[in-house]
């Protein structure tokens, strides 16, 4: 049989009875949590929104924003989660080369809209936004490094998966693992399309 399709684990963790693996039920609780945080991160930064203006303190969105940029970065982010579910399918069939492949792919799409976002926060320091500048700053670096930094544990936790496969415990790479891995992976997508929503298209719009 092709190594490809060989060590794979075929053993997942043990469901409950009303059918939903421990694992699972646990990280959809946790993401639930995750939820919460973010909404009140994004209410607070929504409504704190324009009142710098008020008082004559920028620099403010418009000053900095480059959509272009940033939707590119946002496409980036969105192809992960493409990648990702075709990692999960390939798990699913038993195929390691493939599931190492898109895995590896995953991590360097979510290591590249990290990179865009380092660029971003270098370029808006130099323009002078600063933590404590004002509150558009302030709400803005706290949210959006708060979703950054989600996006780089997530891809910490790729490379170790990607890694593991590699080792003599391969064998603990079982699809409910990457199917775990996967729900993180959409969630943290899921949040940057709201946040690219709410905080930078919206200034264009409204």
């Amino acid at each position: 049989m092709s190594s490809d399709h060989s060590n794979v684990s075929v053993h997942e963790h043990p469901p409950p009875s009303f059918g939903v693996p421990n694992l699972k039920l646990a990280f959809w609780l946790f993401l639930a949590s995750d939820c919460m945080l973010f909404g009140s991160l994004i209410a607070t930064y929504l409504s704190y929104r324009g009142k710098d203006q008020l008082f004559g303190n920028g620099p403010y969105p418009l000053d900095l924003f480059s959509v272009e940029v940033t939707t590119i970065s946002t496409f980036d982010l969105l192809m992960s989660s493409v990648t990702m579910v075709l990692a999960v399918a390939a798990i699913q069939r038993g195929n390691m080369f493939q599931t190492r492949l898109w895995l590896g792919l995953t991590a360097l799409l979510g290591a590249i809209f990290v990179g865009f976002q380092g660029y971003e926060f270098t370029h808006f320091y130099l323009e002078g936004l600063k933590l404590q500048g004002n509150l558009f700053g302030s709400t803005f670096y706290v949210l959006t490094g708060f979703h950054g930094t989600h996006v780089t544990l997530g891809v910490v936790w790729l490379l170790l998966v990607l890694a593991t496969t590699f080792t003599k415990h391969k064998g603990m790479v079982t699809h409910l693992n990457v199917e775990v891995a996967g729900l993180y992976w959409h969630f943290v997508d899921i949040v940057w399309i709201v946040i690219f929503t709410l905080v930078y298209l919206m200034e264009y719009t409204v």
